[in-house]
């Protein structure tokens, strides 16, 4: 990641304070001087060392919990964590953010269930009155993917979200991911190729 990207995830993560999305706490970088192989040459290069820091948040992911639940889940606990993975959305879309990978393995829970939404490597953040950005090429998790995302030139919009929050929804009721999931997505992406 160059430094551009690098700083702009920077300035996205310090914007963001909200309960149900996994608090950033700072980051440090490193740069040396090395030689390093290239094309069968060794060339001067700078090696960069980059860490993100985060809350630490116990229980692991929410794709976890749903995998060693088997689909036995209570009502009750399921709830909870649909509605704060809502909430948690809904901050970022009110705040121009697009999470663009929102799935089960990017919400961590803590040690009284919360969900906190992690992982905004992929994420964007919107202009002012704009409600899409065009990517310049598909990204994401395929199975999380909304349909419309691949297409020539894909509109980033909140709604992307949605769809991925849908499939995270349904995973938490049912117990596992769907099989059709992985079979849409397989066919998404050999449209791609």
């Amino acid at each position: 990641m160059n430094d551009k990207l690098f700083n702009k995830e920077i300035q996205g993560l310090l914007m963001v304070r909200h309960k149900n999305i996994v608090r950033f706490l700072g980051f440090c970088g490193d740069t040396q001087v090395e030689m390093a192989p290239y094309c069968g040459k060794r060339v001067i290069a700078d090696i960069r060392n980059r860490v993100l820091c985060f809350e630490y948040v116990p229980n692991g992911s929410l794709d976890n919990l749903i995998k060693d639940s088997s689909g036995k889940l209570e009502w009750r606990v399921c709830y909870r964590i649909i509605w704060g993975i809502c909430e948690g959305l809904h901050y970022l879309h009110k705040n121009n953010i697009l999470h663009l990978d929102f799935k089960p393995a990017n919400t961590l829970l803590d040690d009284n269930m919360v969900p906190k939404i992690a992982d905004f490597g992929l994420s964007r953040c919107l202009e002012q009155n704009k409600s899409a950005v065009t990517a310049t090429i598909a990204s994401g998790t395929p199975g999380y993917m909304a349909p419309e995302y691949f297409v020539d030139k894909p509109k980033c919009t909140a709604e992307l979200d949605i769809f991925s929050l849908g499939i995270t929804v349904m995973e938490i009721l049912v117990g596992n991911r769907h099989s059709a999931v992985e079979d849409v997505s397989v066919i998404y992406l050999s449209a791609l190729k």
